[in-house]
């Protein structure tokens, strides 16, 4: 049975280079699978590395001679990522549904919060394009000394399956705010917002070839781009174990390098909390987007005397959240199906794992084919986790909790800093002093107190250790794309 959308027109398969769609000369097919039901409904072949060739030729002109380098001004340069965020408000049902069939988000999701928060960066990063500049700075006489910041040049984006549109936005408007010229590689799960946006980033007046779209695989496309010497920069987010990659294959060409990757992320809930807050938090921090977040508090450390009562709750509140588990394009589902039946079978290989090491399954732990014929996952409880254990040591990608007991702000700080992750954290308490005192002891990029999963365009986000480095959004953003040229004159 076809798939039926109320809003959305499903994007013809092809690549967008200089600006038409064309075909892809990958022998791999890119096949989008809609996860409510398991069933395909798009395949196209992918970008190859001929194609990314192709792409870099077009971008490299565009940065030497077109407009968007040669004759639009930043005020203008402005007013075009503004209309982009007016055009994505616009086609807003639209967008989410196409986000929903790629990644199986509940359609309450996509269209309340991920599309308007997408529009929302666009927004931000039109506002920076006016206000990059550099500084004059006092030498010596008979000197004159100051500083430009410039576009890197030509950034290849690589987006994940787990946010395409939002994290795709946090790259290409920060990117493109800063005069760079954009090749973009979506994942080859979830292309579908990816390739729309860019017809309406055309329609907003972006010139051609300044924003192109290859949907492909990693190895493929992904690799290609990492070693090709037209491409200046690399902004990842992913596995870590694919950022290492990047940074080996992107040395020889001396990639500039934004990577945001990979978490085990520890949430710490203290005796003193407010525990209906806590709860809600801890729930949110893990089952959110089905766990297939980067910064899911899936090490939730609970105060020892309050950690039974505490695991109770959540437990009660996952089994509410698990009853509205199904269809992603129901308005009444909350919770939605992992991204494909591989992601599903690998969560389900660590549940089993988590077991067969000593941990104590307290709710979850198997596929809920209740909800219907996708890949849905019973959100899942684990108690009496140890550090040493696969389930408190591997990022799972998935709903799956691992709940670990503490005695002391040291103890809650050694656990959770007892990761070769660094992304970010959560801490509950209602002690100021002792909110402070473990968030300067975590090492972590974002540490949200009485809070979690709060983002904001000005906000920086990114990792500390095997997370990652450089940061996303904010002014920390428009110096990742950026370049900086300091210019001495002689006077005399």
């Amino acid at each position: 049975m076809a798939l039926k959308l109320q809003h959305a027109k499903l994007p013809a398969g092809k690549l967008l280079v200089g600006g038409r769609f064309v075909d892809g000369r990958s022998e791999t097919k890119v096949e989008v699978v809609y996860p409510g039901t398991g069933e395909q409904v798009a395949a196209f072949q992918g970008a190859s590395a001929e194609d990314v060739d192709a792409a870099v030729k077009i971008a490299r002109q565009a940065l030497t001679q077109g407009p968007w380098t040669t004759k639009i001004a930043p005020a203008e340069r402005a007013r075009i990522l503004w209309r982009l965020s007016e055009l994505m408000l616009e086609h807003a049902n639209e967008l989410a549904e196409l986000e929903t069939v790629d990644t199986g988000k509940p359609i309450g999701e996509t269209t309340g919060i991920e599309v308007p928060l997408s529009a929302e960066i666009f927004q931000y990063f039109a506002g920076w394009c006016t206000k990059i500049h550099g500084e004059t700075i006092p030498s010596r006489p008979g000197l004159m000394n100051f500083t430009l910041r410039e576009p890197v040049g030509v950034v290849g984006v690589i987006t994940p399956w787990n946010f395409p549109l939002l994290m795709s936005t946090w790259k290409l408007a920060a990117a493109l705010a800063c005069g760079n010229v954009v090749i973009h590689k979506p994942s080859e799960l979830t292309p579908l917002t990816a390739l729309r946006m860019a017809e309406l980033a055309l329609e907003a007046g972006l010139p051609e070839g300044v924003l192109q779209v290859l949907p492909g695989t990693g190895p493929e496309a992904g690799e290609a781009m990492v070693k090709h010497p037209g491409i200046d920069k690399i902004s990842f987010t992913g596995s870590t174990a694919v950022g290492q990659r990047i940074m080996r294959e992107g040395a020889s060409t001396m990639k500039r390098l934004t990577l945001e990757l990979g978490g085990k992320n520890p949430n710490v809930v203290f005796a003193d909390a407010d525990l209906d807050a806590a709860v809600k938090g801890a729930v949110n921090a893990i089952f959110y987007n089905k766990g297939e977040v980067c910064s899911a508090g899936s090490r939730l450390l609970v105060e020892r005397s309050i950690k039974d009562e505490f695991v109770e709750k959540v437990a009660a509140r996952a089994e509410r959240l698990m009853a509205s588990q199904g269809d992603p394009l129901s308005t009444k589902t909350r919770l939605g199906p992992q991204v494909s039946q591989a992601h599903m079978e690998k969560i389900l290989g660590y549940i089993e794992k988590g077991q067969a090491e000593g941990a104590r399954l307290v709710f979850g732990g198997a596929r809920n084919t209740d909800a219907g014929k996708g890949f849905f996952v019973k959100p899942t409880i684990f108690d009496g986790v140890t550090s040493e254990m696969t389930i408190a040591r591997e990022e799972i990608f998935g709903p799956v909790v691992a709940t670990m007991a503490f005695d002391s702000v040291e103890e809650a700080a050694a656990i959770g800093n007892a990761s070769d992750y660094g992304l970010a954290a959560g801490v509950w308490t209602r002690d100021v002093k002792k909110a402070l005192r473990t968030a300067k002891a975590l090492k972590a990029g974002t540490v949200w107190v009485n809070a979690y999963n709060l983002f904001d365009a000005a906000m920086p986000f990114g990792g500390f250790k095997s997370s990652g480095f450089g940061r996303e959004l904010g002014a920390h953003a428009i110096e990742s794309y950026t370049e900086l040229k300091t210019v001495w004159v002689d006077l005399t």
